[in-house]
């Protein structure tokens, strides 16, 4: 009996790694060696930095706060103490949103943090 080659197999896996390889240049992009390392990496780069994109959003984020808070005579670290004393539990990514779109919202908040710091001290 002859042995059973894996043709339709091998051609559709190099077919997926080339449609996946598309838009890289050179021989990245045409030969097979190649293109499957270069898919490989990018399927790492892609697994990191959808961690790393998370850490930089807050961050963002952390910077907008600071600047709204600082607009009205709080640091970030004693607004966001403030808040905590205050018993309001907004996440960052709200925070944020408030500082830029609701400024006469984001200055109650920042109020409300001021006086329960001011109440604690």
């Amino acid at each position: 009996m002859s042995r059973a080659k894996s043709t339709v197999q091998r051609n559709a896996r190099r077919k997926k790694v080339l449609k996946a390889a598309k838009g890289y240049q050179g021989r990245n992009s045409t030969v097979y060696r190649v293109a499957k390392e270069r898919v490989e990496k990018g399927l790492q780069y892609a697994y990191r930095d959808r961690k790393v994109r998370k850490r930089n959003f807050r961050a963002l984020w952390i910077q907008r706060i600071n600047a709204g808070a600082r607009e009205h005579g709080l640091t970030y670290s004693q607004f966001i103490n403030g808040m905590k004393q205050a018993g309001i539990e907004l996440d960052r990514k709200v925070l944020s949103d408030l500082a830029i779109r609701e400024p006469e919202a984001f200055k109650n908040l920042v109020d409300q943090a001021q006086a329960a710091l001011n109440a604690s001290a």
